[in-house]
């Protein structure tokens, strides 16, 4: 027994050595390694390059289905499970690229769950990495709320919603340890033939124990327009940094319009943020003014003022006063009160502190009391901070 013993220890250790080796190293030419099953990847397949390029007929451009920073995604077809699938191309040595594929493979590997897009498997081979997903006909959420006509009747768009709380739901209370997508956006919720949301793009995605859930990141990473205001000053992502994107694809269903809209007044066109928009519509209690035109008014009332109120409270300036997940479900299933949110556009605390401090500075330099310096400066707060995030 002491000699089986023995002669396993060896053998552990060689295990123990190979798990830690980095997850990508360079040769001497330069171009990149990756050893995916280090990371321990429990995807359903691991798919050839050769297979891969048969199914997408050498990814040929007539099947490309969209382009992004790091890669395309093109349309292919398993004839062996009579398959439509999706497959992303990592651009070549993109080092980028290949962070993003990494996290990708090793979280969405692991998740299951109606609302997420389904991966089917993985290819690293012939120093190429392609990520196989399940084809999604309907393309994306942003495609069908920027076409005219909208094909995206009220129902379709609560279900949406409904839908997609639903997914971030189960990644922040359901999964083993909390996911943070980092990147929830309209053009990431991808729709199938029934028009069921469907969250994909998990690149920046990240892993965090239950109870720490932050992630700390050295430059900023996600969409303008969906990033919570917060994270330009910590640098974390975390729970409410997710709600808060999530708000802002709530009042994109509701309005049909963008993160960084265009609005009409007076005759000249501009650029605001959705939410600020929404919000000074609210102040103004002409709420239902920020339905999407193309409704022509079919919509139910009550869904779309709670719709239009999550989306508000859930992009709180302020992460502490968003709601959490379960309150948003509960709120968009008639189980809970509607949010009650301030009448303005509330300054977001790290801004209000700063200008505390300028104010503070101001009155004693220039002997006029702190009071009144500060009532001025408030009083143009939300004129000043609705641009705290460059358009």
């Amino acid at each position: 027994m002491f000699g089986a013993i023995s002669a396993l220890v060896p053998v552990l250790g060689l295990i123990w050595f190979f798990y830690r080796r980095r997850k990508y190293s360079r040769k001497e030419d330069g171009t990149m390694v990756v050893n995916v099953e280090m990371e321990m990847v429990t995807a359903p397949r691991k798919f050839s390059y050769k297979e891969l390029r048969f199914a997408t007929n050498n990814f040929a451009d007539e099947g490309l289905l969209g382009e992004g920073g790091f890669g395309k995604v093109y349309l292919g077809f398993l004839r062996d499970i009579n398959c439509s699938i999706a497959v992303k191309r990592i651009t070549p040595n993109s080092q980028q690229g290949v962070k993003e594929y990494l996290s990708e493979v090793t979280t969405i590997a692991r998740l299951r769950h109606r609302n997420l897009v389904q991966l089917i498997g993985w290819c690293h081979d012939n120093k190429e990495f392609l990520i196989v997903y399940d084809f999604l006909p309907n393309k994306s959420l942003d495609f069908h709320l920027r076409r005219e006509p909208c094909l995206l009747t009220w129902d379709k768009r609560y279900k949406i919603a409904m839908g997609l709380a639903s997914a971030l739901f189960y990644l922040q209370e359901e999964c083993d340890q909390c996911v943070l997508h980092r990147d929830m956006k309209s053009s990431n919720v991808l729709l199938d033939l029934s028009f069921n949301a469907k969250l994909g793009d998990f690149g920046l995605a990240r892993l965090v124990d239950h109870g720490q859930e932050s992630q700390t990141t050295s430059v900023m990473l996600g969409t303008d327009g969906y990033i919570a205001p917060e994270c330009l000053v910590t640098y974390k992502a975390t729970k409410e940094s997710d709600i808060y994107s999530f708000g802002i694809v709530a009042l994109e269903i509701a309005s049909g319009k963008k993160a960084i809209a265009v609005i009409e007044r007076h005759g000249k066109r501009f650029k605001t943020k959705l939410v600020e928009w929404v919000w000074e519509l609210y102040g103004k209690e002409s709420l239902l003014d920020a339905a999407d035109p193309q409704l022509y008014g079919n919509y139910e009332i009550e869904q779309m003022e709670r719709l239009l109120l999550v989306g508000l409270a859930c992009a709180h300036p302020n992460y502490f006063d968003r709601p959490s997940i379960p309150q948003v479900i509960d709120i968009l299933s008639f189980k809970a009160p509607v949010p009650m949110l301030p009448q303005e556009m509330p300054v977001p605390t790290y801004i209000a502190a700063l200008q505390d401090n300028i104010v503070t500075s101001s009155a004693s330099n220039s002997f006029h009391t702190g009071a009144s310096s500060r009532s001025q400066t408030q009083s143009s707060g939300i004129a000043s901070s609705i641009h705290y995030l460059k358009g």
